[in-house]
């Protein structure tokens, strides 16, 4: 994965204070360039089945305090020369930490459901956990309920055609085809499925989850958020 250019914030950390304007000056002297994010073709959200659909308790909490406390979920694409990769993806809402993700080529339930089992492994969650999704099947089936059953998460849904209940995920999906994807295809794009989701997995790992700062964070990682002493 290529690192996407210092931003603003990442240059003044490093005591080098620069404006918007003339970073876009320089930008094109170091062959740099700007990406926007591209629209993209699938649609993952199938909410047009006869499952049974969770309140949206997401509108009616506080916002969480501290981490494991409210995560939310997605699924995403991504497009290569052998097809789309599909990602389903898992996030921490105080912290905007990538805590799980799975990938692969078709959008049945399973794949949510590997993301599901991966944050649970991982985070070892206390009962109680909020879990928010939209109203797609994958998150209404009969398996990724008995999960969440299993682990002790409360299932939350967004209310139809409202894409602020998934706002904290839309943005990462946003951010993560610009800032990952949009390298990738500024090359030439993805040659197969796993090179995309080896990268993915590096744009997390690497990059998003502890050097990116967010301004709802303050301007620190997800990581360096968690560390923080409570």
């Amino acid at each position: 994965m290529a690192t996407p250019p210092p931003e603003r914030d990442d240059l003044a950390a490093q005591g080098a204070r620069h404006g918007c304007k003339r970073i876009a000056r320089l930008m094109p002297a170091e062959g740099l360039q700007g990406l926007c994010a591209r629209r993209f073709v699938p649609r993952t959200t199938q909410s047009d089945h006869d499952r049974a659909i969770a309140p949206n308790r997401l509108a009616e909490r506080s916002a969480p305090t501290g981490p494991n406390q409210t995560w939310v979920t997605d699924l995403t694409y991504v497009r290569t020369a052998e097809g789309w990769l599909y990602v389903a993806v898992l996030l921490d809402l105080w912290s905007r930490r990538v805590v799980a993700w799975a990938t692969g080529k078709t959008l049945q339930a399973h794949l949510a459901t590997q993301a599901l089992q991966m944050a649970v492994r991982q985070r070892q969650p206390p009962r109680g956990v909020l879990h928010h999704s939209d109203r797609g099947v994958q998150y209404a089936s009969e398996e990724y309920r008995g999960w969440l059953t299993t682990a002790g998460l409360e299932p939350s849904m967004s209310r139809a055609g409202n894409p602020y209940d998934q706002a904290a995920m839309e943005s990462f999906n946003a951010t993560y085809k610009r800032e990952c994807v949009g390298l990738a295809e500024a090359r030439s794009g993805y040659a197969t499925r796993a090179e995309a989701a080896d990268d993915f997995f590096n744009y997390v790992e690497k990059y998003y989850n502890r050097v990116r700062r967010h301004s709802a964070l303050g301007y620190q990682s997800p990581v360096d958020l968690e560390r923080q002493p409570n």
